[in-house]
């Protein structure tokens, strides 16, 4: 008798096993994400391996890759990822290497070779790609994962204490967005919420419920578009289509082929967590900082001098403080559809340089930029975005703050 209610117990704490993993799975998954105050680079934390790597990788939303340093990497279940394999024809791998030495993650042969790039180092490296076990805190397990490893020595340029990135591009199939719904059969999105302070949060999959009713009625739609990239080919950055500029309710006057891309991939309007600060067409920077110190001078801020890599500052003792932030000229992008635009509210429009400056949050992207307008990881702290790859579709919130929400209450 004992025996069979022990035999029960056991059956029924299984299927309630496999009932929580497939419901985590079918949830998707969800990462923190926080922010590191020097560099103002968003970053994530995982595991990887069969001894639960401690991984901390920036988040860029425009590579398709994940690489991760593998010095003192080891782990039972990592593979490499053999050339001419299928998954080496799913990565898009760029030929094939071996290595001289020990052999380990990182340093295998006839092994497919994978191009990653360090965007603050501004270094491509060829390295060998492999899969391993991904695991996210309480949730369902990422088997064969395939990432890069990076050599220590190409790793300049990341915030303190992280070891890796991670891409959300939108093309290929690699990007951790894009093995996450293969893996679990989700929909093809995943949302973004990065903090100015605290914590935010990845969600692949899409956002949970409670977040999309805290946040529904401000939400707004418009259309990702396709780019080229350099040398041909979809770009993987995300771009919206940006028709015109206000500041402070006005439009700026700014030649329309600056905001459209042409048939080469010129010009037009990304989104991007590498870039600290938008960075927009000197034609276009001149107009803005002009339209924006006169509306500011009209709120009775005063100017002052500038301070780089910033043009157009203000003293701090003459701008009043709202709940989203510095009290300044609001600025908008404009997008297609009846009264579609993403308002940039004062605290991702200003940065406070010092106690007594304040400083228009934009840079002068030179005479000749690839795109016209980057904007950049500062204009989208305490904002909502979701990636809707099915529909090719961004929602956007503008900033929370006004809505007396943040990241890290959603």
């Amino acid at each position: 008798m004992q025996s069979t209610m022990a035999s029960s117990r056991c059956a029924i704490l299984f299927f309630l096993a496999i009932l929580i993993s497939a419901s985590n799975a079918q949830n998707g998954l969800i990462l923190p994400i926080r922010k590191d105050g020097k560099t103002s680079q968003f970053y994530t934390t995982v595991e990887l391996g069969s001894n639960r790597a401690a991984i901390t990788p920036i988040i860029d939303l425009g590579a398709q890759l994940s690489w991760f340093q593998c010095d003192g990497y080891v782990s039972s279940t990592y593979s490499h990822i053999p050339c001419g394999s299928r998954k080496c024809e799913i990565t898009g791998g760029a030929g094939c290497v071996s290595c001289n030495g020990p052999l380990r993650p990182g340093c295998t042969n006839d092994t497919c070779a994978a191009s990653a790039y360090n965007p603050f180092q501004d270094v491509l490296v060829a390295e060998f790609f492999g899969e391993d076990t991904l695991y996210a805190k309480n949730q369902q397990p990422v088997p064969e994962y395939i990432f890069s490893c990076m050599e220590s020595r190409f790793m300049e340029g990341l915030a303190s204490g992280a070891n890796g990135l991670v891409g959300l591009g939108r093309t290929g199939q690699i990007s951790l967005h894009e093995q996450v719904a293969n893996k679990f059969n989700l929909p093809e999105k995943f949302s973004v919420c990065f903090p100015s302070s605290g914590l935010g949060k990845l969600s692949i999959g899409g956002p949970s419920s409670s977040t999309i009713s805290t946040i529904s009625k401000s939400l707004k739609a418009t259309p990702l578009i396709p780019a080229l990239a350099v040398g041909g080919g979809p770009s993987a950055e995300y771009f919206v289509d940006v028709k015109s500029i206000r500041v402070g309710g006005e439009t700026l006057s700014v030649k329309n082929s600056y905001l459209s891309i042409d048939k080469d991939g010129v010009g037009g309007t990304k989104i991007s967590t590498i870039q600290n600060f938008t960075a927009v067409h000197n034609s276009i920077y001149k107009p803005l900082a002009r339209a924006f110190t006169k509306a500011a001078a009209d709120m009775k801020i005063r100017s002052v001098a500038a301070v780089e890599p910033f043009r157009a500052c203000f003293s701090s003792d003459s701008i009043s403080r709202t709940p989203a932030g510095p009290s300044v000229p609001t600025i908008d992008l404009v997008l297609p559809g009846n009264d579609i635009y993403w308002r940039i509210h004062g605290a991702n429009s200003m940065v406070e340089v010092n106690q007594r400056t304040t400083c228009l949050a934009f840079v002068d992207g030179g005479s000749n930029p690839r795109t016209s307008v980057v904007i950049g990881a500062h204009q989208l702290e305490e904002n909502f975005l979701e990636f809707d790859l099915v529909s090719s579709q961004l929602k956007f919130s503008s900033s929370l703050l006004v809505q007396n929400q943040s990241c890290s209450r959603l």
